[in-house]
């Protein structure tokens, strides 16, 4: 049985079925038909469609070109603009400018020309493309960011060794104080990298699993004592959430740093707002966020009501030392380490943000976690305390900088170990094989050979158990464990590192007191 379909209806079916946005007018730009893809993208109804000029659907600079392209087309048959696909910007009818990409196609009704535009709404496409570009420019920032504080930290364990070291002699009270603003001076270079290194996602975390809102509240409680009166904060933390893991301290600073940015953004007092949620994170959220991971979140936003940021400000917020704040010595880091750390810890951040009405920020954690083996890292220590004493054991130091090996030694002696030096793991092996007696093994992590320090010490512990393994490090140990996806636990010392410190681990791993 055949049955017969007028072109009407054809066309009418296909307009009906079609995702994008379809518009037929005639030569004077008069809309003939729309379809309610159509209809949806612009905000009109169909009556209201019906009739009107395509020019009250394009931004000014765009309309008052319009009739002079379709007039030259008409009268030329030049194709510019027929069969061709480009991106031009739509107006809604609210008055919202957004991108398009348009396609026309030309058809004659009765010899007068009809013109077929399909059209369809990039800024998901837009936002998926800023999205995946600012990722690639943080990721590449923060790859060179954690290379260069790696470097560095090498650089301020060779100073601070010396410093030590001189200081072990008998001074006047001027060098001493000298030694003591040195060291102080290296210890501030040692907590930018510290900083530096949250940025790069390879900062010590400690996290715990717990519930979001009960570690928000203590911080949030010192911000209303130290924000003064002109700052209204307002919280909105519902129970029965999923708890998740993050480090409570990491946390906090996060917290004090959004604060901080709200504050002066709000020059003259202004309302702060902290809310958390769960929500799951699907496909429709992923064309925008490239970078995120689909699954169950925990969020948490922190609102103002401030001055707003500019585009640029947005793009470019969470760059280590990008501030818009240099007059008032700002120095661009909190928000690279709220981004490094919320990043490390598995989450999202987002920011949303109008010139005039405010800033939003959303911090996404992944809902009950578990704690996944992470493990914690010993900062330098400050404290002042005798270092304890070797009896003469024999310390194979394993490091291929050879500043750092060179002052390594030194430290390890003045502390009275005896020393035996190996450039790279596979050398500092074949020196066990040979029956070097040694009571540690201290070694770095990442050295050039087949032989990284974590192996060095799985392959000592099996066959050479009585030895004990110290590892040391530029890098947090719980990326480096992470990337090496070691299932070994060792004991791991962080550069740069005071020889006290050195003195207290050594102590420890060989079974006396460090007091």
């Amino acid at each position: 049985m055949k049955t017969n379909a007028s072109d009407s209806d054809v066309l009418s079916a296909i307009m009906g079925a079609a995702v994008d946005a379809i518009i037929v007018s005639d030569g004077a730009g008069i809309i003939l038909r729309a379809n309610e893809a159509a209809c949806s993208l612009f905000g009109y109804t169909q009556d209201d469609l019906m009739g009107l000029n395509v020019r009250a659907l394009m931004p000014a600079t765009m309309a008052d070109d319009h009739d002079a392209f379709m007039s030259n087309y008409i009268e030329s048959g030049i194709e510019k603009i027929i069969g061709i696909g480009r991106e031009v910007e739509g107006l809604r009818q609210s008055g919202q400018i957004f991108p398009l990409h348009l396609s026309v196609g030309e058809a004659k009704s009765d010899g007068n020309p009809i013109f077929v535009a399909i059209l369809h709404d990039l800024t998901r496409r837009n936002a998926s493309d800023m999205a995946l570009s600012r990722t690639m420019r943080l990721d590449a920032i923060g790859h060179m960011t954690g290379g260069i504080s790696h470097d560095f930290n090498n650089l301020l364990t060779v100073i601070i060794g010396n410093l030590e070291l001189a200081g072990l002699g008998v001074l006047d009270e001027k060098t001493t104080q000298y030694l003591q603003n040195a060291t102080e001076a290296a210890e501030m270079g040692a907590e930018l990298t510290s900083r530096l290194m949250i940025f790069a996602r390879k900062g010590s975390l400690n996290p715990i699993l717990a519930d979001m809102g009960d570690m928000c509240r203590q911080t949030i409680g010192l911000l209303r004592r130290t924000l003064g009166e002109t700052y209204t904060i307002a919280t909105d933390f519902p129970g029965n959430l999923s708890h998740v893991l993050i480090d409570p301290v990491q946390l906090g600073s996060a917290l004090v740093n959004l604060a901080v940015n709200a504050r002066d953004a709000m020059p003259d007092g202004g309302k702060l707002l902290f809310q958390i949620d769960e929500i799951d994170i699907d496909d429709a959220y992923m064309a925008q966020e490239t970078d995120v991971e689909p699954g169950r979140y925990v969020r948490l936003m922190v609102s103002d009501d401030g001055e707003g940021m500019s585009a640029e400000s947005q793009r470019r917020a969470f760059e280590p030392f990008y501030t818009t704040k240099a007059d008032q010595n700002g120095t661009g880091l909190g928000l690279a380490m709220v981004y490094g750390f919320v990043r490390q810890s598995g989450g999202h951040i987002t920011l949303y943000s109008e010139v005039g009405h405010g800033t939003s920020f959303g911090l996404y954690f992944p809902a009950g976690t578990d704690t996944g083996g992470v493990q914690s890292l010993d900062r330098p220590s400050g404290a002042k305390a005798d270092p304890a004493m070797g009896n003469g054991e024999t310390i194979l130091l394993v490091e291929d900088n050879p500043k750092v090996r060179e002052v390594s030694t030194a430290r390890l002696r003045a502390l009275k170990y005896q020393v035996k030096t190996a450039e790279d793991g596979d050398i500092a092996w074949r020196m066990l094989r040979d029956d070097v007696d040694s009571h540690v093994v201290f070694s770095d992590i990442v050295m050039p050979g087949t032989l990284t320090g974590y192996d060095l010490g799985a392959r000592v512990r099996i066959e050479y158990p009585k030895i004990k393994v110290l590892l040391t490090s530029g890098y947090a140990s719980d990326v480096v464990t992470g990337k090496l996806r070691s299932s070994e636990q060792f004991e791991i010392l962080h550069k740069p590192y005071h020889q006290r410190e050195l003195a207290r681990r050594l102590s420890e791993l060989l079974g006396r007191s460090s007091d």
